[in-house]
């Protein structure tokens, strides 16, 4: 089934199909006119975006959020500009985006070709690849130990195409199971319903350094690919696209962009004070310099 069928059946089960914004609208003037924006956050994606407390969404890509929030309101000369929040998964948040829901996802969404057919993404702030959580005592060292073994990955995601397509290709028969958000993935995990979660391996460390017990967990095998991050928008919408990317351009060459990223990878974080101590990648060095906004195939 084509991507844009999936689309439009998850908006008619979501009894949203009566409200189409439609390609070619204009963010801006629908953020002018209702003096009004409405951005997404998501629950589950440390630390990118997550929730402390129960309403309380914070990360890098908030921090990010934030940052094009304030150049909206300068582009609109409307320093009282309304803010909505409102929280996406990673089944629903391009359907609720492209039908006018909300109008800008930070988070942890891969730009790739496939949905770059119904919505556009920013300068990618992020390179990742899919590998494994699994706790210790599993005997889980790479995909191989998962022949025949229950998979668990996260509805709507790319890793979980990956890694089934991975386990035809290897004939390994592994049974994949769905969490509904990462969260859900990784219960599966620590309830032993599945030996392993496959998932983007930032977030994998950062689920573990917030979970339950994280000394009974570890992030194994080998990378099956690299996928850039970005921030997404509608389609056929290049006023609101020069606006985004303006303001990640600017983070990128002031050094702002490299302060948030030692601010969220490289020093202690909410609720738990963990440091996922991770360098940044030669990948997101480069596009600091280049800008680009290239997808994932």
């Amino acid at each position: 089934m084509k991507f844009s069928t999936l689309m439009k059946a998850a908006l008619m089960a979501a009894g949203l199909a009566t409200l189409p914004f439609g390609a070619g609208a204009q963010t801006l003037k629908k953020v002018a006119d209702s003096n009004k924006i409405t951005v997404s956050y998501r629950e589950a994606s440390v630390p990118f975006s997550y929730l402390i407390g129960s309403t309380k969404a914070v990360g890098f890509s908030v921090d990010l959020t934030e940052a094009i929030i304030d150049d909206v309101r300068k582009k609109l000369k409307k320093p009282a500009l309304d803010v909505a929040y409102m929280p996406v998964t990673s089944q629903n948040r391009i359907p609720l985006l492209v039908n006018g829901t909300y109008d800008l996802e930070c988070g942890s969404t891969t730009n790739n070709s496939a949905r770059g057919k119904d919505v556009a993404f920013a300068i990618n702030h992020f390179y990742t690849g899919t590998r494994l959580l699994t706790k210790k005592t599993s005997g889980v060292k790479n995909y191989a130990d998962l022949a025949k073994k229950t998979v668990a990955s996260t509805t709507g995601t790319t890793n979980a195409q990956v890694i089934r397509k991975y386990s035809a290709e290897k004939n390994l028969d592994m049974q994949l199971i769905l969490g509904k958000d990462h969260d859900d993935s990784l219960l599966l995990v620590e309830s032993d319903r599945a030996l392993a979660f496959a998932m983007d391996d930032i977030l994998l460390f950062g689920l573990m350094a917030n979970s339950k017990n994280p000394a009974s967990l570890q992030v194994v095998g080998d990378s099956l690919q690299v996928e850039p991050y970005a921030c997404m928008l509608r389609k056929d919408d290049p006023e609101f696209k020069k606006l985004v990317d303006g303001t990640i351009t600017r983070l990128m060459k002031s050094g702002e962009f490299a302060t948030m990223y030692a601010k969220w990878f490289e020093s202690p974080i909410v609720p738990k004070g963990t440091n996922l101590a991770l360098p940044m990648s030669t990948q997101l060095k480069d596009n600091l310099k280049a800008l680009s906004d290239k997808p994932a195939l």
